[in-house]
């Protein structure tokens, strides 16, 4: 305390000359402030050095310091395992450690936002155990994309479930070529066989893939395809397809309209499913409906009766087609109505076509029918005065007038002009696209391979 006497005294003597020139109400707060100041500036000049300790607790470089080592502890250990025959997920679990009611409780989490799909023999998994041989969390490798992970969370012991999945990247692929043998063997060439699935939908109604794809029918397809990094994965959408079948031209190209709808149309901007924005289609293309649906005067008998459907006049021959998706439940000759076709659609709606002069050959008993898919032809068999289509529709085992349910169906209306014209548009590009000989088709590995 010595050095400091003077610099004390000083101060003090100082204070007092300063104050006895001021006011009293103003002496006594500057007094009070002064000897704060004083206080302080003595304890940082008589402080011992070394007693401030910083975030580790060190005080001086005398200390001594203590480090603390991990790397000995004992590390979670992993198992890399695969299901085996007669496994489950809940025989996994709870061979590992876990309760049944703690994997009711994974269920239930899995049920509620994803689940586990593929889990059989010979699907890989990772099993963790803390240093204690505790279970701690069990990883399922559901596919290249996608990772299952329930794991004991630390703080509560809860179990919990997570799911990490990567994003695809979705690249523009084509491919065009000419039939060697079938279309299926030429694309499966091209490691690209998922995209037979989407072409037999789209061109249904217009090609018969088994009997019109024939040795040099040419294809050009433009389509999407999903990547993993450097991974093919799947094919996608089809954006535009053309065949050339026996010298003609057919065409799909995918476009969506302003209000989100997607839907494919030919090149003169048709829309290629029409039929499917209908509940139900006409039958046939008939001249005119000669006989309505109701009571009237029998034709032939002369007498007052009700009749069960209409009868469209057609010519025979004329195809007649499945008004819906359905199945054929009767086909064959019943009395008066002739040769006829029961098919039995959802909702409780069947069909009936009557006077038929032949069936199609893929519209025997039990087998499933398309919209728009030709079932029979026109004819004047049964009690007939003349070629005609009997057609009638029942709704849950009573008669409906088929004229009235067909014009409830009708499709929507049209795109309009400018949305037309934003479609025409879209199909120059893809057309473009598809001429555009830089276009490429990924192989499955990293490299790419040209247009073939």
């Amino acid at each position: 305390m010595k050095p400091l006497k003077p610099f004390i005294s000083i101060a003090v003597r100082q204070l007092k000359l300063f104050v006895s020139h001021l006011d009293r109400t103003v002496w006594l707060p500057l007094s009070a402030a002064a000897l704060v100041l004083i206080l302080f500036t003595a304890n940082i000049y008589q402080s011992t050095p070394g007693t401030w300790a910083d975030e580790l607790g060190f005080t001086g470089h005398d200390d001594y310091v203590v480090i603390d080592d991990a790397s000995k502890e004992v590390k979670p250990s992993i198992h890399k395992k695969t299901v085996l025959s007669g496994e489950s997920l809940y025989t996994i679990l709870t061979s590992n450690g876990l309760t049944p009611t703690e994997v009711n409780a994974v269920t239930r989490q899995l049920k509620g936002s994803f689940s586990i799909r593929g889990f059989k023999p010979g699907q890989r998994y990772d099993l963790e155990k803390d240093a204690s041989g505790d279970f701690r969390r069990f990883t399922y490798f559901q596919d290249r994309a996608v990772t299952i992970h329930i794991e004991r969370e630390s703080e509560n012991g809860d179990m919990k479930v997570r799911r990490d999945a990567k994003e695809y990247e979705n690249r523009t692929a084509a491919i065009e070529g000419t039939v060697s043998e079938s279309l299926s063997r030429e694309l499966t060439a091209r490691e690209r066989s998922g995209l037979m699935r989407p072409l037999r939908k789209l061109f249904a109604s217009q090609v018969n893939f088994r009997r019109d794809i024939k040795p040099g029918t040419e294809f050009r397809i433009l389509f999407e395809e999903k990547w993993l990094d450097d991974e093919f994965i799947s094919t996608g959408k089809v954006l535009a397809a053309e065949l050339s079948v026996a010298r003609k031209q057919y065409s799909a190209y995918r476009y969506t309209d302003s209000n989100g709808d997607t839907a494919y149309y030919d090149d003169k901007g048709n829309r290629l499913d029409e039929r499917k924005t209908a509940q139900f289609i006409q039958p046939c293309s008939y001249k005119r409906i000669s006989s309505g649906f109701g009571y009237r005067i029998h034709p032939i008998h002369r007498t007052r009766h009700f009749h069960g459907g209409v009868d469209m006049a057609a010519s025979t021959g004329t195809p007649v087609k499945a008004i819906a998706d359905g199945v054929v439940i009767f086909r064959g000759s019943k009395g008066g109505a002739g040769n006829m076709i029961t098919v039995r659609h959802s909702g409780g709606y069947h069909s009936q076509y009557l006077h038929l002069s032949r069936y199609a050959p893929t519209a025997g008993n039990g087998n499933k029918v398309r919209q728009g898919e030709v079932i029979g032809y026109v004819g004047s068999t049964g009690t007939s005065t003349g070629p005609h289509l009997d057609f009638r529709m029942i709704h849950n085992n009573k008669p409906i007038n088929p004229v009235t349910a067909l014009a409830m169906s009708k499709p929507e209306p049209g795109l309009s002009r400018r949305e037309r014209n934003n479609l025409l548009a879209e199909i120059s590009v893809l057309k473009a696209q598809l001429d555009n000989n830089r276009i490429l088709v990924a192989e499955t590995a990293k490299k790419q391979a040209p247009v073939m």
